[in-house]
């Protein structure tokens, strides 16, 4: 099989996993865990799992407060999760993919809490006393972020090389 496609189909199956375990967790969240009736469990001194409804997207903007605005929301992020994907059956290295992968799998399952519920099921709370570095986020968005950080940090750091005799100046 040719290595650029079999990179591809790890990236799907790594997609599919990052959106199987955040919905696993979200089920486990809202269901046995009930955390939604708990409202908040302290796992550490610095870690809690607490229930939040998240109407908004990223950092908590363009919040839906209306049937319509959750419709867009849902669109908009459907339309940028399908070009991801594409972007992904694009790539050929495999770091590229990995990180489109972990994008797209977050995405999928922000997409479906939006879809299914009308908000997305956030419950990890990462604070140092009352100080909290991070908004509560869940699985879907630490996988969106690591993968938009790798995105970013390939992008920066990784230089084509350029060829060794385009850098040899001509003789006169």
């Amino acid at each position: 099989m040719n290595p650029a496609l079999l990179n591809r189909l790890v990236g799907l199956v790594l997609a599919g996993a990052v959106f199987a375990i955040d919905q696993a967790v979200k089920g486990y969240i809202k269901g046995p865990l009930d955390l939604s009736r708990i409202g908040a469990i302290e796992i550490t001194a610095f870690f809690d799992l607490r229930w939040t409804k998240n109407f908004g997207v990223s950092l908590g903007m363009l919040t839906a407060g209306s049937p319509e605005m959750r419709w867009l929301l849902v669109a908009v992020t459907a339309g940028i999760a399908l070009f991801v994907l594409v972007w992904l059956l694009r790539e050929k290295a495999m770091a590229d993919i990995a990180a489109l992968a972990l994008v797209l799998g977050g995405a999928l399952g922000n997409i479906r809490d939006r879809f299914s519920y009308g908000y997305v099921i956030d419950y990890a709370d990462l604070h140092i006393g009352e100080f909290r570095p991070f908004l509560i986020f869940n699985i879907a968005d630490a996988a969106i972020t690591i993968g938009v950080l790798i995105i970013l940090a390939r992008s920066l750091l990784s230089r084509e090389k350029p060829d060794a005799a385009a850098n040899i100046a001509p003789e006169s």
